[in-house]
Protein backbone atom coordinates (compact mmCIF):
# COMPACT_ATOMS: atom_id res chain seq x y z
CA UNK A 1 0.00 0.00 0.00
CA UNK A 2 1.79 3.29 -1.14
CA UNK A 3 1.23 6.29 0.85
CA UNK A 4 -0.52 9.52 -0.41
CA UNK A 5 0.69 12.88 -0.84
CA UNK A 6 -0.88 14.14 2.64
CA UNK A 7 -0.27 10.94 4.25
CA UNK A 8 3.64 11.35 3.72
CA UNK A 9 2.92 14.87 4.78
CA UNK A 10 0.64 14.12 8.45
CA UNK A 11 3.57 11.51 9.00
CA UNK A 12 6.19 13.28 8.12
CA UNK A 13 7.94 13.41 11.29
CA UNK A 14 7.91 10.12 11.71
CA UNK A 15 9.04 8.92 8.65
CA UNK A 16 11.86 10.85 8.92
CA UNK A 17 12.95 8.35 11.83
CA UNK A 18 15.53 5.56 10.45
CA UNK A 19 13.64 3.16 12.30
CA UNK A 20 10.21 4.21 11.04
CA UNK A 21 10.41 5.13 7.15
CA UNK A 22 7.73 4.99 4.58
CA UNK A 23 7.54 0.80 5.07
CA UNK A 24 7.23 1.58 8.80
CA UNK A 25 4.36 3.72 8.44
CA UNK A 26 2.46 1.12 5.83
CA UNK A 27 2.66 -1.02 8.91
CA UNK A 28 0.98 1.07 11.16
CA UNK A 29 -1.49 1.59 9.00
CA UNK A 30 -2.28 -1.61 8.60
CA UNK A 31 -2.44 -2.56 12.00
CA UNK A 32 -5.28 -3.50 14.37
CA UNK A 33 -5.25 -2.93 17.90
CA UNK A 34 -7.28 -3.58 20.65
CA UNK A 35 -8.03 -1.24 23.51
CA UNK A 36 -9.24 -1.99 26.82
CA UNK A 37 -11.03 0.30 28.32
CA UNK A 38 -10.70 4.21 27.65
CA UNK A 39 -9.81 5.87 31.14
CA UNK A 40 -6.66 7.28 31.95
CA UNK A 41 -4.74 4.39 30.57
CA UNK A 42 -6.31 4.03 27.41
CA UNK A 43 -7.06 7.59 26.71
CA UNK A 44 -3.19 8.38 26.10
CA UNK A 45 -2.77 5.20 24.69
CA UNK A 46 -5.51 5.81 22.27
CA UNK A 47 -4.99 9.21 21.63
CA UNK A 48 -1.40 8.49 20.51
CA UNK A 49 -1.75 5.36 18.56
CA UNK A 50 -4.61 7.82 16.53
CA UNK A 51 -1.72 10.03 15.99
CA UNK A 52 0.56 7.79 14.87
CA UNK A 53 -1.51 6.39 12.25
CA UNK A 54 -2.35 2.95 13.20
CA UNK A 55 -5.09 2.10 10.82
CA UNK A 56 -7.46 0.05 13.58
CA UNK A 57 -8.31 0.92 16.54
CA UNK A 58 -10.66 -1.28 18.75
CA UNK A 59 -12.39 0.23 21.84
CA UNK A 60 -13.96 -1.53 24.40
CA UNK A 61 -15.91 0.07 27.77
CA UNK A 62 -19.31 -0.31 28.95
CA UNK A 63 -19.03 2.91 30.94
CA UNK A 64 -20.34 6.49 30.54
CA UNK A 65 -18.30 9.64 31.07
CA UNK A 66 -18.80 10.81 35.08
CA UNK A 67 -16.80 14.25 36.55
CA UNK A 68 -14.68 12.35 38.75
CA UNK A 69 -13.30 10.67 35.70
CA UNK A 70 -11.74 14.21 33.92
CA UNK A 71 -8.82 14.43 35.93
CA UNK A 72 -6.90 12.24 34.55
CA UNK A 73 -8.88 10.44 31.56
CA UNK A 74 -8.23 13.30 29.01
CA UNK A 75 -9.57 12.54 25.95
CA UNK A 76 -12.97 14.13 27.64
CA UNK A 77 -14.41 17.32 28.72
CA UNK A 78 -17.05 18.20 30.49
CA UNK A 79 -19.56 18.15 27.73
CA UNK A 80 -19.16 14.61 27.94
CA UNK A 81 -20.66 13.34 31.08
CA UNK A 82 -23.04 10.94 30.86
CA UNK A 83 -21.75 9.72 27.63
CA UNK A 84 -20.53 6.17 26.57
CA UNK A 85 -16.85 6.38 27.02
CA UNK A 86 -16.41 3.75 23.47
CA UNK A 87 -18.48 6.16 21.12
CA UNK A 88 -17.42 9.84 23.19
CA UNK A 89 -13.43 8.20 21.88
CA UNK A 90 -14.32 7.12 18.93
CA UNK A 91 -15.51 10.56 17.65
CA UNK A 92 -12.21 12.40 19.43
CA UNK A 93 -10.03 9.95 17.22
CA UNK A 94 -11.39 10.51 13.81
CA UNK A 95 -11.56 14.06 14.34
CA UNK A 96 -7.83 13.71 15.31
CA UNK A 97 -7.15 11.33 12.15
CA UNK A 98 -9.70 10.96 9.75
CA UNK A 99 -7.03 8.38 7.91
CA UNK A 100 -7.99 5.54 10.61
CA UNK A 101 -11.26 3.27 11.43
CA UNK A 102 -11.89 3.04 15.11
CA UNK A 103 -14.28 0.26 16.41
CA UNK A 104 -16.39 0.84 19.57
CA UNK A 105 -17.42 -2.04 21.34
CA UNK A 106 -19.73 -0.53 24.19
CA UNK A 107 -19.78 -3.97 26.26
CA UNK A 108 -18.62 -5.36 29.39
CA UNK A 109 -15.65 -8.03 28.35
CA UNK A 110 -16.04 -11.54 29.84
CA UNK A 111 -15.78 -14.99 28.97
CA UNK A 112 -18.60 -14.98 26.55
CA UNK A 113 -17.13 -12.80 24.43
CA UNK A 114 -13.49 -11.81 24.69
CA UNK A 115 -12.07 -14.64 22.21
CA UNK A 116 -14.59 -13.64 19.68
CA UNK A 117 -13.66 -10.03 19.76
CA UNK A 118 -9.62 -9.98 20.44
CA UNK A 119 -9.36 -12.53 17.45
CA UNK A 120 -9.69 -9.96 15.06
CA UNK A 121 -6.99 -7.89 16.46
CA UNK A 122 -3.04 -8.19 16.09
CA UNK A 123 -1.87 -6.42 19.45
CA UNK A 124 -4.25 -6.14 22.74
CA UNK A 125 -3.88 -3.01 24.95
CA UNK A 126 -5.03 -3.62 28.28
CA UNK A 127 -6.17 -0.44 30.12
CA UNK A 128 -8.85 -2.05 32.82
CA UNK A 129 -9.21 -1.26 36.03
CA UNK A 130 -9.90 -4.70 38.07
CA UNK A 131 -8.41 -8.32 38.38
CA UNK A 132 -11.35 -9.95 36.75
CA UNK A 133 -11.08 -8.28 33.47
CA UNK A 134 -6.98 -8.11 33.74
CA UNK A 135 -6.63 -11.98 34.11
CA UNK A 136 -9.69 -12.64 31.61
CA UNK A 137 -7.68 -10.29 29.59
CA UNK A 138 -4.11 -12.11 30.00
CA UNK A 139 -5.86 -15.56 29.36
CA UNK A 140 -7.80 -14.91 26.09
CA UNK A 141 -4.40 -13.60 24.66
CA UNK A 142 -1.94 -16.36 25.57
CA UNK A 143 -4.27 -18.90 23.98
CA UNK A 144 -4.93 -16.98 20.81
CA UNK A 145 -1.26 -16.03 21.11
CA UNK A 146 -2.17 -12.16 20.63
CA UNK A 147 0.88 -9.80 22.15
CA UNK A 148 -0.56 -8.04 25.18
CA UNK A 149 0.85 -4.37 26.59
CA UNK A 150 -0.34 -4.42 30.40
CA UNK A 151 -0.24 -1.54 32.02
CA UNK A 152 -1.84 -0.78 35.74
CA UNK A 153 -1.29 2.29 38.52
CA UNK A 154 -1.78 2.58 42.01
CA UNK A 155 -2.14 6.00 44.14
CA UNK A 156 1.15 7.06 42.79
CA UNK A 157 3.10 4.21 41.21
CA UNK A 158 2.66 2.61 38.13
CA UNK A 159 4.14 -0.30 36.19
CA UNK A 160 4.16 -1.42 32.07
CA UNK A 161 4.98 -5.11 30.65
CA UNK A 162 4.80 -6.79 27.44
CA UNK A 163 3.52 -9.97 27.20
CA UNK A 164 4.02 -12.16 24.25
CA UNK A 165 2.98 -15.65 24.35
CA UNK A 166 5.34 -18.47 23.53
CA UNK A 167 8.07 -15.83 23.59
CA UNK A 168 7.88 -14.46 27.31
CA UNK A 169 6.18 -14.97 30.60
CA UNK A 170 2.57 -14.00 31.00
CA UNK A 171 0.90 -11.93 33.60
CA UNK A 172 -0.18 -15.15 35.34
CA UNK A 173 3.75 -16.15 35.71
CA UNK A 174 3.59 -12.91 37.94
CA UNK A 175 0.60 -13.53 40.08
CA UNK A 176 -0.85 -16.67 39.56
CA UNK A 177 -4.60 -15.82 40.96
CA UNK A 178 -5.79 -12.44 41.83
CA UNK A 179 -5.82 -11.08 44.96
CA UNK A 180 -8.91 -11.55 47.65
CA UNK A 181 -11.68 -9.49 47.54
CA UNK A 182 -10.68 -6.18 49.57
CA UNK A 183 -6.91 -7.01 49.08
CA UNK A 184 -6.42 -4.37 47.02
CA UNK A 185 -8.89 -0.80 47.73
CA UNK A 186 -10.16 0.65 43.83
CA UNK A 187 -9.25 3.98 42.84
CA UNK A 188 -12.13 5.42 44.09
CA UNK A 189 -11.05 4.36 47.49
CA UNK A 190 -7.38 4.60 47.30
CA UNK A 191 -6.96 8.28 45.09
CA UNK A 192 -4.80 8.08 42.09
CA UNK A 193 -2.28 10.90 40.99
CA UNK A 194 -3.83 11.69 37.46
CA UNK A 195 -0.62 12.06 35.38
CA UNK A 196 0.74 8.86 36.60
CA UNK A 197 -1.79 7.21 34.19
CA UNK A 198 -0.35 9.37 30.89
CA UNK A 199 3.19 8.58 32.10
CA UNK A 200 2.06 4.56 32.17
CA UNK A 201 -0.07 5.00 28.82
CA UNK A 202 2.46 6.37 27.16
CA UNK A 203 4.65 3.61 28.14
CA UNK A 204 1.84 1.01 26.36
CA UNK A 205 1.55 2.85 23.11
CA UNK A 206 5.10 3.39 22.86
CA UNK A 207 5.61 -0.47 23.53
CA UNK A 208 2.75 -1.02 20.74
CA UNK A 209 4.33 1.12 17.98
CA UNK A 210 7.61 -1.12 18.98
CA UNK A 211 5.62 -4.00 18.73
CA UNK A 212 4.08 -3.16 15.09
CA UNK A 213 6.92 -2.48 13.76
CA UNK A 214 8.92 -4.57 15.21
CA UNK A 215 12.07 -2.17 16.10
CA UNK A 216 14.07 -2.04 20.00
CA UNK A 217 13.56 -4.18 22.63
CA UNK A 218 9.99 -4.39 23.63
CA UNK A 219 9.38 -5.33 27.65
CA UNK A 220 9.13 -9.12 26.93
CA UNK A 221 9.54 -10.59 30.10
CA UNK A 222 10.59 -7.09 31.70
CA UNK A 223 8.57 -5.13 34.16
CA UNK A 224 8.96 -1.35 34.46
CA UNK A 225 8.13 0.30 37.99
CA UNK A 226 7.65 3.54 37.65
CA UNK A 227 7.72 5.81 41.15
CA UNK A 228 6.02 9.50 40.11
CA UNK A 229 7.38 10.16 43.79
CA UNK A 230 11.21 9.47 42.91
CA UNK A 231 10.69 10.23 39.59
CA UNK A 232 12.56 6.73 39.34
CA UNK A 233 12.11 3.53 36.67
CA UNK A 234 13.00 0.42 37.75
CA UNK A 235 13.44 -2.57 35.47
CA UNK A 236 12.93 -6.32 36.57
CA UNK A 237 13.18 -9.24 35.22
CA UNK A 238 10.13 -11.55 35.50
CA UNK A 239 10.77 -14.95 34.54
CA UNK A 240 8.90 -17.65 32.92
CA UNK A 241 6.92 -20.04 35.20
CA UNK A 242 6.93 -23.76 33.95
CA UNK A 243 3.70 -24.24 36.51
CA UNK A 244 1.85 -20.97 35.36
CA UNK A 245 -1.72 -22.71 35.17
CA UNK A 246 -2.10 -21.22 31.40
CA UNK A 247 1.09 -21.08 29.83
CA UNK A 248 3.16 -23.43 31.64
CA UNK A 249 4.09 -26.65 30.90
CA UNK A 250 0.77 -28.18 32.01
CA UNK A 251 -1.55 -25.65 32.02
CA UNK A 252 -5.05 -25.72 34.13
CA UNK A 253 -6.72 -22.79 32.95
CA UNK A 254 -7.48 -24.00 28.85
CA UNK A 255 -10.78 -21.80 29.07
CA UNK A 256 -11.91 -18.11 30.06
CA UNK A 257 -12.87 -17.43 33.91
CA UNK A 258 -15.14 -15.05 34.73
CA UNK A 259 -13.35 -13.92 38.35
CA UNK A 260 -16.50 -12.25 39.11
CA UNK A 261 -15.55 -13.12 42.97
CA UNK A 262 -12.26 -11.72 42.89
CA UNK A 263 -11.89 -7.46 43.74
CA UNK A 264 -15.74 -7.02 43.45
CA UNK A 265 -15.34 -2.93 44.87
CA UNK A 266 -15.11 -1.82 41.39
CA UNK A 267 -16.36 -4.04 38.17
CA UNK A 268 -15.88 -1.08 35.98
CA UNK A 269 -13.90 -1.44 32.98
CA UNK A 270 -11.55 1.72 32.85
CA UNK A 271 -9.81 3.81 34.89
Amino acid sequence: MALRDDQIERYSRQILLPQVGGKGQEKLLAAKVLIIGVGGLGSPVAAYLAGAGVGTIGIIDSDKVEMNNLHRQIIYTGDDIGRSKAEVAKERLIKMNSDIKVNAHVLRLCSDNALNIIKDYDIVVDGSDNFPTRYLVNDACVLLGKPLVHGAFFRVDGQAMVIKPKEGPCYRCMFSEPPPPGAVPSCQEAGVLGALAGTIGLIQATETIKLILGIGEPLIGKLIIYSSMEMSFRKVKVPKDPECPVCGQHPSVTKLIDYEQFCGINKKEAK
